[in-house]
């Protein structure tokens, strides 16, 4: 299983050559998640952007077709322990309940952010 974080959801719609592939060497071996948190993010970027009906069906569309996993208690208990380990250099709190997400399922991120590097244990796999 892969996590898709919003970054690389972003590079996907956006056709960037090297999210794409890497999105078709992936999807040969793995089954591809979203967190609902990366939905929220992607859906605010969305109204935000004013982003035409069209181009809004793609990204649902695109969120679709992958399996989604929800912040529970164990993501939240986790998300708690990554904020205070990171105490002293916070990340964003999205990114914190992403990483608690991916944690908890035992999973690898795919991102190219650079905040995820620093939360120990934590599978990246960047681009």
């Amino acid at each position: 299983m892969a996590v898709l974080d919003s970054s690389f959801v972003i590079d996907v719609l956006r056709n960037y050559k090297p999210a794409l592939e890497l999105l078709e060497q992936i999807e040969r071996h793995e089954t591809i998640f979203v967190t609902a948190i990366t939905i929220m993010e992607l859906w605010e970027g969305a109204l935000k952007d004013k982003m035409p009906e069209h181009e809004k069906k793609v990204v649902e569309d695109f969120l679709g077709a992958t399996n989604i996993l929800n912040f529970d208690m164990r993501a939240a208990k986790r998300t708690a322990e990554i904020n205070h380990e990171l105490s002293r250099t916070p990340i964003e709190p999205e990114d914190a309940m992403i990483a608690g997400i991916t944690f908890v399922q035992g999973e690898t991120l795919v991102t190219r952010d650079q905040d995820f590097a620093m939360i120990p244990g934590l599978k990246v796999l960047k681009y």
